[in-house]
């Protein structure tokens, strides 16, 4: 029987491990999932940058005014689609660096259906106008012990995977991966204590509030997207990372000193002035932290050509170093006093989900797939118009934002502007970040469709072919 006709395994496939074939329906549920929430999340974000520069769409519904749409959409991106995005990438990566025979997958199948379950009753809470008003924590109170119970069940398996490794040697992947299925429990765990079950009036509750919400970026968003950066650049480049004791201080500085940026927001607010001086001294430290980032992730750039995977890793490694420059940039009192209140803080908070979280993820998928199904991608073409809208998305959000923000701040210094000459100013600048969430958007149905192909089971051609051949004779 001739095989010419067979084509041979892609290097992905080839490359498939055990693990892999294990934890299949685990992983495969929480990406579908992740890309369904990214569709939803990319959808109610665009319906909320049109309000930004159309305020009288949707005005005239209650359910889908400006305030309930900005937290509904960043809830369904924050928890939805870069919750399930990062525990599917997280859980792959500590198991596959583990090398044992898979445990708890179980336990976080039902997590991932359970989280679901918590997002989707949360977003409908939101609209209902359940919202506390915390910046990257606007679920509502009953929805926060099922969150909290799920994490912890999607985390077991990566857990256990880390404990059961083959080897006492670990990795950066395994401390950035392991931290974050530890840290996001934990954070949710403080925010429902201390925000709903026993909250502090006045100051104190803003303070906690502030710093809950940076972490949950900081220590759980930064940590889950380089534990995807750490294990897949070095497979792509071919090389070692150029200094583990350079990436192991980046980790203890993330994680020792992130923690404490958050106050920062609060400088010239009624609050003690150590409090936002501890963020803005924090910030400026964790400046170590991006450098070692920078120079242990800067092969990427070298195989931009030959890999479209590398494409969207290094769109997140070159947005992760901005996040890091403009957060130093905006941190200080002279400087905050202007953009505090503008779209630069949305345009960070895009940065991060959208620059840097997103394409980290979308590459990890591209990546990973076709070693956990054994299949190859049905088209390389939408890979590749995928990469171009998702890269010229981020730049028209993230620059549009930017820009907004910035005339923001100068008009609103000049006392004798008015408002519609505000509005009219940023109209251009707000237009342009919609269709950038538009191109994201746009993007994310690209590798639906291909994820769909891939996963459609194959027709038995071989019956076919034998009846034709009987047929002829």
């Amino acid at each position: 029987m001739s095989t010419s006709a067979t084509p041979a395994p892609s290097p992905s496939v080839g490359d498939r491990r055990d693990f892999d074939a294990a934890a299949r329906g685990a992983l495969l549920l929480a990406i579908t999932s992740a890309l369904l929430w990214l569709v939803v999340g990319g959808t109610l974000m665009l319906t909320h940058t049109i309000q930004l520069h159309t305020p009288r769409f949707f005005a005239t519904c209650e359910w889908f005014t400006f305030g309930r749409m900005q937290a509904a959409a960043e809830t369904a991106l924050l928890y939805g689609w870069v919750g399930n995005a990062g525990f599917a990438m997280i859980l792959w990566v500590l198991g596959r660096l583990g090398g044992a025979k898979p445990r708890g997958l179980n336990f976080s199948k039902m997590g991932t259906l359970f989280w679901n379950v918590g997002v989707v009753a949360s977003v409908v809470l939101i609209f209902a106008g359940n919202q506390t008003g915390h910046s990257s924590l606007q679920l509502p109170a009953y929805v926060l012990p099922l969150l909290i119970l799920a994490s912890a069940a999607m985390g077991v398996s990566g857990i256990l995977a880390w404990s059961d490794r083959r080897e006492t040697e670990t990795y950066a992947a395994h401390w950035y991966g392991a931290a974050a299925l530890f840290l996001l429990p934990w954070l949710l765990s403080a925010a429902f204590v201390f925000l709903h079950v026993s909250p502090d009036n006045g100051v104190a509750q803003t303070v906690f509030g502030a710093w809950a919400g940076q972490n949950i970026l900081t220590l759980w968003v930064a940590p889950l997207t380089l534990g995807i950066l750490y294990y897949i650049i070095p497979r792509l480049t071919g090389q070692r990372i150029p200094s583990y004791s350079l990436a192991l201080g980046g980790f203890w500085a993330l994680i020792g000193i992130g923690a404490w940026t958050g106050t920062r927001s609060l400088a010239g607010g009624p609050v003690p002035v150590w409090i936002p001086s501890l963020g803005i001294a924090a910030t400026l430290v964790l400046a170590v932290h991006y450098i070692a980032v920078g120079l242990n992730l800067r092969g990427i750039f070298t195989v931009l050509r030959t890999s479209l995977v590398a494409r969207f890793l290094a769109i997140a490694v070159a947005c992760y170093l901005l996040c890091g420059l403009l957060d130093l940039a905006t941190a200080f009192r002279f400087s905050a006093k202007y953009t505090l209140f503008t779209y630069v803080a949305e345009a960070k908070w895009m940065l991060l989900i959208a620059g840097v979280f997103t394409p980290a993820a979308l590459g990890a998928f591209y990546f990973a797939l076709p070693r956990i199904t054994g299949k190859a991608w049905a088209s390389d073409v939408l890979i590749s118009q995928h990469f171009k809208a998702t890269a010229i998305g981020v730049a028209m959000l993230v620059g549009g934002l930017l820009i907004a923000g910035g005339l923001q701040a100068v008009i609103l210094a000049d006392h004798e502007a008015s408002f519609n000459e505000l509005i009219e100013t940023l109209k251009p600048w707000l237009l342009c970040s919609s269709f950038g969430i538009g191109l994201i958007l746009l993007g994310s149905t690209y590798i639906l469709v291909n994820l769909g192909v891939m996963l459609k089971p194959e027709s038995d051609c071989s019956c076919c072919c034998e009846a034709t051949e009987k047929h002829h004779a």
